[in-house]
């Protein structure tokens, strides 16, 4: 799964109702789609280029 977060995230704390001095840093989404949700067909890099060994 390919993650997306957005940048900037002041309408994370908006939409959350925090106070001005907190600053969300990842969206981590969890549990499974609505039935009906359209959801992008993707699929999993190899672990190749993305892995470095050294």
């Amino acid at each position: 799964m390919e993650a997306h977060t957005p940048s900037p995230m002041g309408f994370l704390r908006e939409v959350l109702g925090r106070p001005e001095n907190e600053r969300a840093f990842c969206v981590l989404p969890v549990g499974y789609p609505a039935e009906g949700a359209r959801v992008p067909d993707i699929t999993r890099k190899s672990v190749e280029p993305v892995l470095v060994r050294r």
